[in-house]
């Protein structure tokens, strides 16, 4: 029996993990779940799962579940209470699964705490891959990917020495706005933007997709992953999101991982490893997969890709500061306040301003978060 922490158990990520607990009652159980202010769904799933701790980080949240709840499940609020949670003892895998900036210390917590981690929450590695992926050596804890790409590129390097890599190929759906140009793109909505072709995801990272900022994060993710160079990490649309990403390996011979796009799939996975278990989420059939399709993404118009290569490359604080403008550029479009277009224009004026520093530790990197979010902020100011 494998104990799981789901850290944003109440988003797209954390119920479908619950999804894939529910269902293999014989493997899993849950010990800890977190959540930021969705107490009601919280407290729902506190009487099916019976953790030992919940935590909401909105501490009126966690007030008002805790005047309603008469249970044994002790409940917990803010960042202490998150890295308690991170670090619980009965817990062997933490699903990390917050957005964005806010899973780096947990993670960093968990892994101290020597806690396989199940990383669903990219934005830790783009922000402080170094010191993320340092402290996971040092304290030998495995990182085994969430995200469909890195989770298909994870399975194909299985049983492959990396020295006969030649590249990571990232695919890509291109998401709703595949196939508009710019001009078309400056009159697109909110509601536009979330439907995605393909994927059931959350709002902010369905805006990524539609950006295709989460590519750019990808790419910074899988460089600290699989520890290769920018150089070898490519991104290719698909449109179908059938193949979820490929390795080229130095002989020619390409290896793809290939799946229906449900993300109760690598969510699996990342539970199992280094095992398999058998999953009813749907299955492929050949017969009625008419084409697969690839194409070059366009950087032309969808800026903020090519954007994260830059910021990659350049390293340091560069990838903080592009996660932290993008964070906040992306709510003030969910918010109304700025158009779809913005939010690259906004990006790249974080990362223009922005002065490097030598220095890449917890504490730069926690204020140049700091600084880019509040750059983001000016700039949304002076277009509203």
């Amino acid at each position: 029996m494998r104990h799981i922490a789901i850290l944003g158990s109440t988003g797209s990520i954390g119920t479908q993990t619950l999804q894939v607990i529910e269902a293999n009652p014989e493997q899993f159980s849950v010990s800890v779940l977190s959540a930021h202010s969705n107490d009601s769904l919280l407290e729902e799933q506190i009487e099916k799962f019976r953790p030992e701790l919940v935590v909401l980080t909105d501490k009126s949240a966690a007030e008002r579940l805790a005047k309603r709840y008469k249970g044994k499940t002790r409940i917990l609020s803010g960042e202490e209470g998150l890295i308690e949670a991170a670090i619980h003892p009965r817990s062997h895998i933490v699903l990390t699964a917050l957005v964005g900036f806010a899973g780096l210390r947990p993670t960093l917590a968990a892994i101290s705490a020597k806690k396989t981690i199940a990383l669903a929450n990219k934005e830790t590695l783009v922000a402080a891959g170094e010191i993320v992926t340092k402290a996971a050596k040092e304290n030998h804890v495995a990182i085994i990917p969430v995200d469909s790409e890195h989770s298909a590129i994870f399975q194909c390097l299985q049983g492959i020495n990396m020295t006969s890599v030649r590249k990571l190929l990232l695919t890509a759906s291109g998401g709703p706005f595949r196939t508009l140009n710019k001009e078309q793109l400056k009159t697109v909505g909110v509601s536009d933007c979330l439907k995605h072709p393909n994927w059931s995801m959350g709002k902010k990272i369905t805006v990524d997709s539609a950006t295709l900022a989460n590519k750019g994060l990808e790419v910074i993710e899988a460089r600290w992953l699989f520890d290769v160079s920018y150089d070898q990490i490519e991104v290719i649309v698909h449109p179908q999101s059938i193949i979820h990403s490929m390795v080229e390996l130095i002989d020619g011979c390409v290896l793809a991982q290939l799946g229906l796009p449900d993300m109760r799939a690598p969510i699996q996975y990342a539970l199992t490893y280094p095992e398999r278990s058998t999953a009813n989420f749907g299955r492929l059939d050949f017969s009625k997969i008419k084409s697969f399709t690839f194409e070059q993404p366009d950087t032309d118009i969808f800026t903020a890709l090519s954007m994260a290569y830059e910021a990659g490359r350049k390293g340091g604080a560069f990838p903080c500061v592009f996660n932290a403008a993008n964070e906040i550029a992306v709510q003030a479009f969910l918010s109304g306040k700025i158009e779809f277009l913005h939010i690259a224009d906004i990006i790249r004026s974080s990362l223009n301003a922005f002065e490097a520093s030598d220095s890449v530790t917890l504490e730069a990197l926690l204020q140049a978060d700091a600084w880019a979010r509040k750059r983001a902020a000016e700039d949304i100011a002076s277009l509203t």
